[in-house]
C-alpha cells in the first residue's frame, strides 16, 4: 500500500469522525498524521513493518495501530463502523470548498444531501440558502465550486512544492554521491519555486549514465520504474510523485537545464525571439537556421549570452517581461534569504503554536535574525486557544522580561488579530497601543461579498493601530479558493497608510501570492515576508516566502524586515 494510499484512508477517518462530532483535536491529529505521511519519502508500509511507523511526526501508539490494521486487512475498523452511519458519498461533499464536514453534515441532516449530485440540486434548488446561517451567496459558491471539480483539468496530478522539493532535493543528493556522477541538478517547477509541481525533473551528465539511472532505481524512495537506460529513467515515488532523469554530455547540459527548467510560456517566448533572428532553440542546442550549424551549450549562462540575453534566475522565468529585461539590462537584483533580518509571524502555544515563548525566540535567534514576533491569534479567530485580553497583557510583560539583559536580538510582543466583518478589531486601544506589532487577518466569515471583503479589509488598513495585513486573500492551494476582494484598492490604500501587507511563507499559503506582491509593489506597498510559524520546525517556512518574493521581482529594498532592527524600529515609529 503506498504512502498517499495510507494518507487518504487516514483522511477519510479524521472526516468521519468529524461528521460524527468528534472533538476538534481529534480531527486535526488526523489530517496532520495524513499529511506526513503523504510527504514522506520512504514507504510507511515498510516503517510499519519494521516497527517504526511513530517516526513519522503526529503518528502515535493508536494512529500506529490503525496503520497496522489498515495495511493488515485492507480497513481501518473505526472507519467500518463509521461508514455503517453515515452514506460514504457524504466524504466527498465535505470536500467541496466553502461547506466542510460541519455544514455537510447539517445538509445531510436537513436536506438529505448525501453526495455531490444531492448537493447540486439543493443549490439549484435554493434550499440551502433556507438553513439558518446559509444564505444565496453559500449556495453560489457551492455551484462555482462544483463547476471547478468537474473540470477536466483540475486534479491532474499536481502536488505542493513543499511536497516535492524535498524528495527532489534528497534524490539529487543521493545521485551526486554516484561514482558515475558529474553533475546533477533539479530542474523543472521544483528549481523555478512555483506553488505546485506535476513531476520531478532531474538533469545530469555521468560517466556511466545507466548505471548513474539504476542508483535512482534503487533508492527506498522509488516504489515504481521503467527500464534505466544511457538517456535515464522515468521513475515514481513513495508518495506518488513521477521522476524523469535525463542524462545528457556534458557539452549539452546547458541546453537540458534550460529547457527543462521552463516554464512553457518563457520557452516559448524565448523560441520565438530566437526565429527572428534565425536561430532555433530546443533541448538539443542552438541551431542556425541558414547554416544548420548547431552549438551547445555546457551551461545555461552560455545559453542566454549566445541568444543576447543577461541570465535569468529561474524564478522569473515565467514569460512576464523576463525577457525583455534581461536583453535590456534592467531585471532586478532579487532579494535572497539572507537578506531576511526577522520573522514577524509566529505563534506559541499561548494560542495554537507547538512551542513556547521561549522555544520560539530562541529558535528565531539561532536562525542569525535580529528580531521576531510573537503574534497569538486574538479572541474571534474562530479556532479556540485565543488570547483574552487579560492573557495578552501578562504576554506582553514577558516579551519585556525575555528581552532584558539580552543584545542582538529583539522579542517583539505582537498578535494577530482578527479582523471583523465591519473592519473592527478584537482589543482594546490599550493594549493594541501596547503592543510592538499588530498583523490583521481575516479568519471568519469568508463569504461576504467582495465589496463587503474590501471594505472590511480597508477598515483595518485605516486603523492607526494596524502595521500589516496578513494572508490577504484567505487562500489554501489546492483546498480552498481565495475570497473575493479587490486587491488594487486594498494596495492602493495600504500604501497611502503606510500599512504593510505580508507574503505568508507557509506553503498552503504563500499569500500574497506572486502576481500579487508584484502588483503591491507597483503600487508603493512595503512588503513584509513572514512565515506564519506554529512551531520551530516551520521557521524555516521563510524559504518560502523569500522564493515567493523573488517571483514577485522583489528587490531588498521592497521588503521591510530585511532592515536592521534599528531601521525597523523607526520605520514602526518606535
Amino acid at each position: 500500500m503506498t504512502n498517499a494510499e495510507i494518507a487518504a484512508a487516514l483522511e477519510e477517518l479524521g472526516v468521519l469522525y468529524e461528521l460524527d462530532g468528534a472533538v476538534k483535536y481529534r480531527v486535526l491529529a488526523y489530517g496532520t498524521a495524513a499529511r506526513a505521511i503523504r510527504e514522506s519519502p520512504l514507504s510507511v508500509a515498510d516503517l510499519a513493518a519494521a516497527g517504526r511507523v511513530t517516526e513519522i511526526p503526529g503518528v502515535g501508539k493508536t494512529l500506529a495501530e490503525k496503520i497496522d490494521a489498515l495495511l493488515e486487512t485492507g480497513e481501518i475498523p473505526a472507519a467500518v463502523k463509521l461508514k455503517a452511519k453515515f452514506p460514504p458519498t457524504l466524504v466527498e461533499v465535505t470536500r467541496v470548498p466553502g461547506v466542510g464536514a460541519k455544514t455537510a453534515r447539517r445538509l445531510y441532516d436537513e436536506l438529505g444531501v448525501a453526495n455531490l449530485e444531492d448537493l447540486k440540486a439543493a443549490a439549484e434548488g435554493e434550499r440551502i440558502r433556507e438553513l439558518k446561517g446559509l444564505g444565496p451567496k453559500v449556495e453560489e459558491n457551492v455551484l462555482a465550486s462544483l463547476e471547478r471539480l468537474a473540470d477536466p483539468g483540475r486534479g491532474s496530478g499536481r502536488v505542493l512544492l513543499s511536497m516535492a522539493r524535498p524528495i527532489a532535493a534528497e534524490l539529487a543528493r543521493m545521485l551526486r554521491e554516484h561514482p558515475a556522477a558529474d553533475r546533477v541538478e533539479v530542474a523543472g517547477s521544483v528549481r523555478r519555486w512555483a506553488e505546485t509541481c506535476k513531476d520531478i525533473d532531474l538533469i545530469a551528465t555521468a560517466t556511466d549514465p545507466e548505471a548513474l539511472a539504476e542508483q535512482l532505481v534503487a533508492s527506498p524512495l522509488i516504489v515504481a520504474a521503467g527500464k534505466p537506460g544511457p538517456n535515464g529513467v522515468r521513475a515514481q515515488t513513495q508518495n506518488g510523485i513521477g521522476v524523469d532523469l535525463r542524462i545528457v554530455p556534458p557539452q549539452a547540459f546547458g541546453n537540458l537545464l534550460q529547457h527543462f527548467t521552463g516554464s512553457q510560456a518563457h520557452n516559448v517566448q524565448l523560441r520565438e525571439e530566437a526565429v527572428a533572428r534565425g536561430l532555433s532553440v530546443s533541448e538539443h542546442g542552438i541551431a542556425d537556421t541558414e547554416s544548420g550549424e548547431t552549438e551547445l551549450c555546457a551551461s545555461e549562462e552560455a545559453v542566454y549570452e549566445r541568444l543576447g540575453y543577461s541570465y535569468i534566475e529561474p524564478e522569473l522565468r515565467e514569460g512576464r517581461g523576463e525577457l525583455a529585461a534581461a536583453r535590456e539590462g534592467t531585471l532586478p537584483e532579487l532579494i535572497t534569504l539572507d537578506d531576511v533580518r526577522g520573522d514577524l509571524h509566529a505563534h506559541t502555544t499561548l494560542s495554537d503554536g507547538r512551542n513556547s515563548l521561549e522555544e520560539m525566540a530562541e529558535a528565531g535567534r539561532e536562525r542569525s535574525y535580529s528580531y521576531m514576533a510573537i503574534t497569538d491569534h486574538s479572541a474571534s479567530h474562530g479556532f479556540g486557544d485565543h488570547v483574552t485580553e487579560e492573557r495578552l497583557w501578562e504576554r506582553i510583560e514577558e516579551v519585556a522580561d525575555w528581552n532584558r539583559g539580552k543584545r542582538g536580538f529583539r522579542l517583539l510582543a505582537g498578535s494577530e488579530v482578527n479582523i471583523g466583518l465591519d473592519g473592527s478589531l478584537d482589543y482594546s486601544e490599550d493594549v493594541l497601543t501596547a503592543l510592538d506589532w499588530v498583523i490583521a487577518s481575516v479568519h471568519t466569515s469568508f463569504a461576504v461579498s467582495e465589496k463587503a471583503m474590501t471594505a472590511r479589509v480597508l477598515a483595518a488598513i485605516e486603523n492607526p493601530h494596524v502595521d500589516c495585513i496578513g494572508h490577504l486573500t484567505g487562500r489554501l492551494i489546492g483546498r480552498r479558493e481565495p475570497y473575493g476582494i479587490d486587491v488594487e484598492a486594498v494596495a492602493e490604500a495600504a500604501a497611502g497608510n503606510g500599512t504593510m501587507l505580508e507574503i505568508n511563507g507557509n506553503p498552503n499559503r504563500r499569500d500574497l501570492s506572486e502576481h500579487h506582491g508584484r502588483l503591491a509593489r507597483e503600487a508603493g506597498v512595503t512588503i513584509v515576508l513572514n512565515t506564519d510559524a506554529h512551531g520551530v520546525d516551520t521557521l524555516s517556512n521563510m524559504d518560502y516566502a523569500v522564493a515567493t518574493a523573488r517571483r514577485a521581482w522583489l528587490t531588498p529594498d521592497d521588503v521591510a524586515n530585511t532592515l536592521s532592527w534599528g531601521e525597523f524600529k523607526k520605520l514602526l515609529g518606535q
